[in-house]
């Protein structure tokens, strides 16, 4: 990873939240709302805005890898 993000206060108890019901850590549980994002998100519209085309081969919206 390229840098870690700072989440607020609220976002950070939202994630805690999301992995106590999981019953996960935090990091799983950051990579399963990707992972779900990625599901419900138009991967069309992420692909034409997208900024970095040399990550086509393993990008999850292009072909769904998720």
């Amino acid at each position: 990873m390229a840098y870690t993000p700072e989440l607020s206060f609220e976002k950070s108890c939202v994630l805690r939240r999301i992995a106590w019901s999981l019953h996960k850590p935090m990091t799983y549980a950051i990579e399963w709302a990707f992972d779900e994002l990625v599901k419900n998100l138009d991967a069309q519209a992420i692909c034409k805005a997208c900024k970095d085309p040399t990550q086509c081969g393993t990008c999850p919206f292009k072909a769904g890898r998720l």
